[in-house]
């Protein structure tokens, strides 16, 4: 293996499975989300039974409790805020339930990706994720806030395990909770060893859960992402995975992700964006962008959801039609109450790689700068922003304004990823290539 891979490889073949897997989530708000987004079910303290649904499949009581549904309506339209007061809540009235503190945890998790930008399902849609750098700002109360939930979950969760080690409740409760730890560590800090080790666990709990009980369809979800990621492997990399105890079948993936988004209680929504996020890797974009349609007319109000719909267009090669999805969403945008913590900063730097993409230099470069000039915008995407602009103006033909944009680059951050590329069509313009 050491004359076929090379060393980028052997760290993909330890990080690309929860790489991907965790992307998802963010798509959906998230999400994300996100962009991995994974919404399991609860069970209330003292009544642990697994409830069957209308459509045949098994849950917990506690997640068809209407102030969970309630809380969940918040959080699919990015109002976190009111998502996680209504969570503590149900914490509060369940305190020994893994999954009530999950809930919380999810809320909070979330709020953070959104903060800093990194539920733009357009960073993982490509392998350059695995290396390319990225700003990120970390808040340390976040952290440990964050930290401490995973944490406090996965201990409640263990504890009944210990008790009972085909507790399916628990189970549940404990692969969810690590794979949102493991989603913390990989975006945020980057740490792909760690959030490996948690996402495989998390697999394992999920396995095991449909092991028990094949009919509860919300664990098949994480089983069908690692399922598919590992099947889409280069066969060096998936022999590799197979040394150390990764298997994966794109096609059983694909079947699992189905029906969790087809049946799931509150894996429905995760799952469908997680397809979304598949079917655009494997260049099926009606099928995507008719998921990622019925994802934004089910929750309008989800600013991520509709800024899907344009990614999509923009990818599917429909520059016309990404245009004014973009351009119709920033329009939406203006008008107060229509969407919660929106980044509008991402539908901008959209329109600009659209506009890009059609050769419209100068509107490219005014759509990245007006990117720039959100104030939710992250320093990451800021950098982005003013190189993208900058190489806009060197197209056309306006050095000096180009030059403005690498020099402020530079100012406001010269170890930033973005900065030697600055420097250099200092030195020399961009001629596109």
């Amino acid at each position: 293996m050491r004359n076929i891979l090379g060393r980028g490889d052997t760290v993909k073949i330890t990080i690309v499975a929860f790489t991907i897997y965790s992307s998802v989530g963010m798509l959906s708000r998230r999400s994300a989300q996100l962009l991995l987004i994974i919404l399991l079910f609860a069970v209330a303290p003292g009544a642990f039974a697994v409830a069957t649904t209308s459509n045949g499949s098994h849950t917990a009581s506690l997640n068809l409790d209407p102030a969970v549904a309630e809380a969940y309506q918040h959080f699919y339209n990015l109002d976190y805020d009111g998502a996680i007061a209504r969570f503590q809540k149900v914490q509060q009235a369940h305190p020994q339930d893994p999954m009530a503190t999950v809930y919380l945890l999810n809320a909070t998790l979330f709020k953070e990706l959104n903060r800093l930008d990194l539920l733009d399902t357009t960073l993982y849609a490509h392998e350059g994720f695995l290396t390319s750098k990225h700003t990120v700002t970390e808040d340390k109360d976040a952290k440990r806030l964050i930290e401490g939930l995973a944490d406090h979950a996965v201990q409640l969760a263990s504890d009944r395990l210990k008790r009972d080690p085909h507790d399916i409740d628990a189970l549940y409760a404990r692969g969810y909770a690590r794979s949102l730890k493991a989603t913390y560590y990989a975006l945020v800090e980057r740490s792909f060893v760690s959030g490996l080790h948690l996402a495989l666990q998390a697999r394992g709990d999920h396995e095991k859960v449909l092991q028990l009980d094949p009919e509860f369809v919300d664990a098949k979800m994480v089983v069908g992402i690692h399922e598919y990621v590992v099947g889409t492997l280069p066969a060096p990399l998936k022999i590799m995975a197979g040394i150390i105890g990764v298997g994966g079948s794109k096609a059983k993936g694909m079947t699992l992700l189905q029906d969790s988004a087809k049946r799931g209680t509150i894996t429905s929504v995760e799952s469908r964006t997680t397809l979304t996020l598949f079917l655009r890797h494997d260049a099926r974009y009606p099928e995507a962008i008719e998921v990622a349609t019925e994802l934004s007319q089910e929750y309008p109000r989800d600013f991520l959801f509709r800024l899907e719909e344009a990614n999509l267009l923009k990818d599917a090669g429909q520059g016309v039609k990404a245009a004014n999805a973009y351009t119709a969403l920033l329009d939406e945008a203006k008008k107060p109450g229509t969407f919660q913590s929106a980044h509008l900063e991402l539908a901008y730097f959209g329109l600009g790689e659209t506009q890009r993409g059609q050769r419209a230099y100068p509107d490219a470069a005014a759509a990245y700068l007006s990117a720039v000039a959100q104030p939710t915008v992250s320093a990451d995407m800021k950098h982005r922003g003013r190189l993208a602009a900058g190489e806009m103006w060197d197209l056309s033909n306006e050095r000096p304004q180009a030059v403005e944009q690498y020099q402020a680059l530079l100012a406001e951050d010269p170890n930033a990823p973005q900065a030697d590329m600055a420097r250099k069509l200092l030195k020399s313009r961009y001629t596109g290539h």
